[in-house]
């Protein structure tokens, strides 16, 4: 969406901070909007370095330079560098702007925003909003922090775009003038708390959503998570509210075996439940979300059906992997919290086998003692935090440590039996011993091929 005033970087000095995807997508921006772009990176190295310094991105590598940052018209950060990473911190005081690449990118888009927020549920909101959106019929972008950085999609912004637009904490905090006409924020608890100072900090990130919302715009939300509500109440947005258990008389929800909108004059089918192809009882509040998006941009409810009919998920968000002796793999390394993996065992019957641990990022492990307790679960810790995972579940349930992946992934085979399932559900960050999510799973996944391959040689000698 447009904003009031004109922004230009013409002619002006421009430090990105962080050379990953939205940093690089950002300073390729920039230069071709007339700046003075210097990208910087405390690695030594970072990909494409030949393309950006043809594009006439200036790249400092290997450390940052103070003058850098004190020197610019303006510092834009990638969502990995913390609000108070010091050299940021000095530039701020002596009067430098700083804001964020989702900022940035935002003030050059023409069409409209749809930004989905939420600890948990982003990513799969966001992608199956797109395909609803696409399906009725509109021109649609989905990006932010999944697929594409904004700052790539700017040349491709019209006025009849929708840019469906992931938005997180980190990206959100440094928001000022990004204005969704429809914002969604799907649940809220505790995480990133190795990053927050505190919840109440995490809590303003992404309360940032709504902060320039007008009369005119929406705020979708759900109506079983008290802290969302509380976080949008007094907003100047419409609302429109969403849940799992049908107790509102107007909103999008679960009525018998479809989602419906309820209204003062009655209500009207959207998608039947047969349609979601989806793994765990908790992503049915994500297609309530999209469907409540796509029902405000006018999408009818056989597109709905139809995009939610062709969605089986993400690769990482409780994707099915494979069966080694009738042993069930299941990959939701994308359950990067306490939350995130207590919904994930929630999602399975007894049995269970759940791979936990990483880098700590703040929580309870004892959350997650009575669904493993109820369901007769076993644990496999990996990483940084297994220490934290045996003395918060030891005891109470049968907890074994691995070193790696591929260790965690034969004890957990050895612990379970035919029938039960084996699930990666990390309640952590990857940082301790992957690059970052994504890899996480796709070691998994490779260990649980290894194994399925051992497994078909022994049965065959």
């Amino acid at each position: 969406m447009t904003i009031d005033r004109p922004f230009s970087v013409r002619g002006k000095r421009v430090t990105v901070v962080g050379a990953a995807r939205s940093g690089v997508a950002a300073a390729e921006l920039l230069v071709r909007r007339g700046a003075t772009v210097i990208l910087t990176d405390v690695r030594d190295h970072v990909d494409d370095e030949d393309r950006l310094r043809a594009s006439g991105v200036d790249l400092e590598l290997g450390g940052h330079h103070a003058s850098t940052f004190t020197g610019a018209d303006l510092i834009v950060t990638s969502p990995g560098v913390p609000y108070r990473q010091p050299l940021v911190e000095a530039a701020r005081h002596v009067g430098v702007p700083v804001i964020g690449e989702l900022e940035l990118a935002s003030r050059w888009l023409r069409g409209k925003i749809v930004a989905i927020t939420g600890t948990k549920g982003k990513s799969t909101t966001t992608t199956l909003t797109g395909r609803m959106l696409e399906a009725g019929g509109h021109r649609v972008l989905v990006g932010g922090n999944i697929g594409h950085a904004l700052s790539a999609q700017v040349d491709e912004s019209t006025e009849d775009t929708i840019h469906v637009v992931e938005a997180s904490s980190f990206q959100l905090e440094t928001a000022d003038t990004f204005h969704p006409w429809i914002a969604v924020l799907l649940n809220f608890f505790p995480d990133h708390l190795d990053r927050h100072v505190t919840v109440e900090e995490y809590a303003a990130a992404k309360t940032r959503i709504f902060a320039q919302q007008t009369a005119e715009d929406w705020a979708v939300l759900n109506a079983d998570d008290s802290a969302a509500l509380a976080m949008a109440a007094g907003r100047r947005a419409h609302q429109l509210l969403f849940s799992m258990h049908g107790e509102l008389s107007q909103g999008i929800v679960v009525e018998g075996d479809s989602i419906v909108r309820r209204t003062e004059a009655g209500r009207e089918p959207l998608v039947p439940l047969s349609a979601i192809r989806l793994l765990g009882r908790h992503l049915v509040a994500d297609v309530l979300a999209a469907s409540a998006v796509a029902w405000l941009a006018g999408v009818d409810a056989g597109a709905m059906t139809r995009a939610v009919e062709g969605f089986s998920g993400l690769e990482h968000a409780l994707e099915p992997v494979g069966e080694v002796g009738g042993v069930h793999f299941v990959n939701d390394s994308k359950a990067t919290n306490v939350e995130a993996a207590r919904r994930a065992i929630e999602s399975f019957d007894e049995g269970l086998v759940v791979i936990l641990g990483g880098r700590f990022k703040g929580g309870d492990f004892r959350d997650l003692l009575e669904p493993l307790q109820s369901r007769r679960g076993t644990v496999v810790a990996i990483g940084e935090s297994r220490p934290l995972i045996a003395d918060a579940l030891g005891g109470r349930v049968e907890v074994h440590e691995s070193s790696d992946m591929s260790s965690a992934v034969r004890t957990a085979f050895a612990s379970a039996s035919p029938g039960q399932t084996v699930v990666l559900a990390p309640a952590c960050s990857s940082f301790d011993m992957f690059r970052d999510y994504a890899e996480r799973g796709r070691v998994f996944k490779q260990e649980v091929l290894r194994l399925q391959e051992e497994w078909n040689v022994t049965r065959e000698q």
